[in-house]
């Protein structure tokens, strides 16, 4: 019994030394940080403040009809949302995203880097970039600064022939995002 009782007690002196230097730790680690806190979103409108609302910024029959399909169909929902052309319409693939923290400076760095042709527009009076793929004529995206934070961009993406041209299709999807009157 003596082993025994010797070896609860070494036991116990370990995790008591854990916690000890568990506290010390953490005690010797804290810092002053400078500044304002904010809730994610609040620095701008309120459009996307709650999670996944951000896919609702543009309702489903204004997409179906934007790019010339008789419905679509929601795909995934995130910062990324997707939605697939359904019907005798338009075969299409469309994608928004919205990137909180995102800056346009930084969409076109990326998009030039990945080597999209990069082409200033504005949209409602807000500077957009247009983005297209050199290979896929069929496709076509946008990006501007979103109705709250960072940006938000649309990509359209046919399959085969398009009744739309997809980049008329990405300006009229960003000008219902950013339309503050609907």
């Amino acid at each position: 019994m003596t082993g025994g009782g010797t070896r609860r007690h070494g036991i116990r002196l370990v995790v008591c030394g854990a916690v000890v230097a568990l506290a010390a730790t953490l005690g010797g680690c804290g810092r002053t940080i400078t500044g304002t806190p904010t809730v994610a979103g609040s620095a701008g409108g309120d459009r996307y403040t709650d999670l996944l609302e951000e896919c609702d910024a543009v309702a489903d029959q204004q997409i179906a009809e934007v790019i010339g399909a008789d419905q679509v169909l929601r795909g995934f929902f995130g910062a990324i949302c997707r939605w697939d052309s359904i019907g005798a319409g338009a075969a299409a693939k469309v994608t928004f995203d919205w990137f909180e923290t995102g800056s346009l400076d930084t969409e076109e760095q990326t998009n030039t880097r990945l080597g999209y042709t990069v082409s200033d527009t504005t949209v409602q009076g807000r500077r957009a970039l247009v983005l297209t793929q050199p290979a896929d004529p069929a496709s076509c995206g946008i990006t501007l600064g979103s109705p709250s934070d960072g940006v938000v961009g649309w990509w359209v993406q046919y399959k085969g022939a398009s009744p739309v041209d997809p980049c008329d299709a990405v300006v009229k999807l960003a000008e219902l995002t950013v339309d503050v009157s609907n």
